[in-house]
């Protein structure tokens, strides 16, 4: 089945991070796919999401932090991040972090959980 798209709208989320849902419908409830944007200097704030997570680095430097382990990404660099595990990245250059986020089974905004 082919969907037809539309261009996306960006949105700010509570956790400071820009978001572009790329693919996320109820009846692909399997997979989902975005597009996240993090500005120069902004970490983003602790979270869990319910699905397993996987950031794929398209532009800029950054350090991502999942669980108790944290190291530099970039371009190329793949992050997986476990269902339920504590997470945030931050952009540590000077020019917007660009990354596209996997989420499986699907994002949904009742899976998500900000942390103190």
């Amino acid at each position: 089945m082919k969907y037809a798209t539309t261009p996306a709208t960006e949105l700010l989320t509570s956790e400071r991070c820009h978001i572009i849902e790329v693919i996320n419908q109820p009846d692909h409830a399997d997979v989902s796919l975005a597009q996240a944007r993090v500005e120069p200097g902004v970490t983003t704030r602790w979270h869990t999401v319910e699905a397993r997570e996987i950031y794929y680095i398209l532009r800029g430097a950054g350090l991502a932090e999942v669980g108790p382990d944290s190291w530099p990404v970039g371009p190329g660099d793949a992050v997986s991040i476990p269902p339920q595990v504590r997470q945030r990245i931050t952009n540590t250059g000077p020019d917007d972090l660009v990354f596209l986020c996997v989420c499986t089974p699907r994002f949904t905004p009742e899976g998500y959980r900000e942390l103190a």
